[in-house]
């Protein structure tokens, strides 16, 4: 998958592809319906995601609570899986934002990356002031010569299957309604950090990860899945993950803490997707380290029976 980051300046080979807009925050099964749209709409196209980083969201109400489900990254590599071979994440700045609908039309999708077709769920709003809808966008499609679907939400029972939705059954510590919305486990994916060795002191050595500028699941203990994505440990492995901020250690900071089962090796520097699997218990304290480590030993046998039933 090729990203492209720069609508001005476009090679030849990045431009008239098909194209699904929009944020993209989990790629759940509506975005991926959108995509769907955008591969059967032009099959001979190359198939693209137009996205914005940062989310403008993030841009216009920078000190609001986190909220995204995943970062630039991860959501690059969920796309990538689908078979999206064009990402245009977009820079969403002041002079994207100041764009009126018809010069976001004009500038970005015909002029700039010479779409042939855009995918656009039937709540889209675009251009300055979110002024621009979908049916506008039919329009300027007809006059500046490019198709344009406009797909249905997507309902999964009586919901409409949504990031806020989605954000919701995480809160709530329902991880597995959430996978069925995203039609994939929630996966939190960072680098892995220093921390304070206090799991290695106890026998559980954890790989530490920021979820700073994420949405956080409900804090507590989960079993996982996990997957090393590059260094010398690359693969698979089964876990358990505490989230939250470790009121034992009257920590501040929230984080997620995975220990690998039956692992041994150092993951400093490794980028790791945690899955979360089934929420096992909200976060505790205990009058010693000894209630601790065998609350640890009870999370992490009945996290073993949990993800060997998968």
């Amino acid at each position: 998958m090729h990203i492209i980051r720069d609508f001005q300046f476009v090679e030849p080979e990045d431009r008239g592809a098909s194209v699904a807009i929009g944020n993209f925050d989990g790629v759940h099964l509506g975005h991926q319906s959108v995509i769907e749209l955008a591969r059967d709409a032009a099959p001979d196209a190359p198939l693209g995601v137009m996205t914005f980083e940062p989310h403008p969201r993030e841009y216009f109400a920078p000190d609001s609570p986190p909220f995204r489900l995943m970062r630039g990254n991860a959501r690059a590599h969920r796309l990538e899986k689908l078979g999206v071979e064009k990402l245009y994440e977009l820079p969403f700045n002041a002079a994207l934002a100041g764009l009126s609908p018809d010069e976001f039309a004009r500038n970005v999708i015909c002029d700039g990356l010479g779409l042939s077709h855009v995918v656009v769920g039937a709540d889209f709003c675009f251009g300055k002031g979110r002024s621009g809808t979908a049916d506008d966008l039919v329009r300027f499609g007809q006059e500046m010569g490019f198709g344009v679907t406009i797909a249905p939400l997507m309902q999964r029972s009586e919901n409409v299957v949504s990031s806020t939705a989605i954000r919701t059954a995480l809160s709530e510590g329902r991880p597995k309604d959430a996978a069925a919305m995203l039609g994939h486990w929630h996966r939190i994916e960072g680098e892995v950090i220093g921390g304070e060795q206090r799991g290695r002191e106890l026998g559980f050595p954890t790989a530490n990860m920021s979820i700073e500028g994420l949405h956080p699941p409900k804090f507590g203990v989960y079993a996982v899945l996990v997957d090393v994505l590059d260094g010398p440990h690359k693969g698979s492995y089964n876990g358990a993950a505490s989230v939250g901020v470790r009121p034992m250690f009257h920590g501040e900071v929230p984080n997620i803490e995975t220990f690998l089962f039956d692992f041994s090796g150092d993951l400093y520097g490794a980028t790791l997707s945690v899955g979360l699997i089934e929420f096992l218990r909200p976060e505790m304290t205990f009058k010693g380290l000894d209630g601790l480590i065998a609350q640890m030993n009870a999370d992490c046998e009945q996290a073993r029976g949990i993800l060997a039933a998968l």
